[in-house]
């Protein structure tokens, strides 16, 4: 073997070995979590790689607790529709932003990408005000609005990068039919922009279902919490025992179907994140 071989070897050694490494780290963590979901509370402190014992226990104890159900009832309500609005919202400002040409296009943008910078914790008390003088205080509409406001700034930033690389040449056409600008974006755009509107939408689902700050401090009663939060209140036999296994129990449920979207649509992701990233 010529030294330029065990070289060129030795490099694909070492890049496996770090991608190894790599899905190590980020994959083991769910993984115990998984296993330690499925073992009995005599073992949950019992380091081991493969439960020697395993139990739905964990499992049927979360779902039997009606206030978790109702979490993930309010959780899907609010990403759904926090989706619906922001990709709404942002196929239209992408239009704007991205073929009507005015003074000040690139200012709007900037500022629209700088909202998105802002820590919510900075935010939340003006937020708080906001929301109780629109009467929004635990109630879904309040996380719905707060969720939509960080959301949007990037859904209109990845559209409108989208909505720019779509040839002109179909504007003009649809233009000269007399197409409306709703037409056009509806009828034209629309089917050519699937890619990044599942990527927005996926990235603002998974936020959406995600976010805690703002559960927590704009609802309330089990009625109205979203996921997050029912999980952080669970409550074991006392008040001095954490219930690990349903806690993992729990985040396994509401983990497993946001792994299937993005293996679904990961394509779709990799292609919408990297629109406008090369010109040709």
């Amino acid at each position: 073997m010529t030294s330029r071989q065990f070289n060129k070897l030795a490099t694909r050694i070492g890049f496996w070995v770090l991608v190894a490494f790599v899905v190590v780290v980020a994959v083991f963590p769910f993984y115990y979590a998984v296993i330690t979901s499925f073992k009995p509370s005599s073992d949950l402190f019992r380091v081991e790689l493969w439960p020697s014992t395993w139990s739905l226990a964990n499992y049927v104890q979360v779902f039997t607790q009606r206030s978790f159900l109702q979490a993930i009832f309010n959780s899907l309500l609010v990403a759904t529709s926090v989706v619906f609005i922001a990709l709404l919202l942002g196929l239209t400002a992408s239009y704007a932003l991205g073929r009507v040409r005015f003074r000040g296009r690139s200012t709007v943008l900037l500022v629209i990408l700088g909202v998105s910078m802002f820590p919510q914790v900075a935010v939340l008390s003006g937020l708080f005000e906001v929301i109780r003088a629109l009467n929004l205080y635990n109630n879904p509409g309040g996380l719905i609005l707060s969720y939509t406001i960080f959301t949007l700034p990037f859904t209109v930033w990845v559209l409108t990068t989208f909505m720019r690389q779509l040839p002109m040449e179909l504007e003009e056409a649809a233009i000269m039919d007399g197409a409306t600008p709703w037409v056009t974006i509806t009828k034209v755009f629309l089917p050519l922009m699937w890619p990044a509107m599942a990527t927005t939408g996926l990235l603002a689902f998974i936020a959406a279902w995600n976010e805690f700050l703002f559960a927590l401090t704009f609802t309330l009663t089990d009625s109205q919490r979203t996921v997050p939060v029912a999980i952080a209140l669970l409550s074991g036999g006392s008040a001095y025992e954490l219930p690990w296994g349903p806690i993992m129990a729990a985040s396994v449920v509401v983990t497993v179907p946001l792994v299937i979207l993005v293996i679904i649509f990961q394509r779709r992701i990799v292609s919408g994140l990297t629109a406008g990233a090369v010109k040709g």
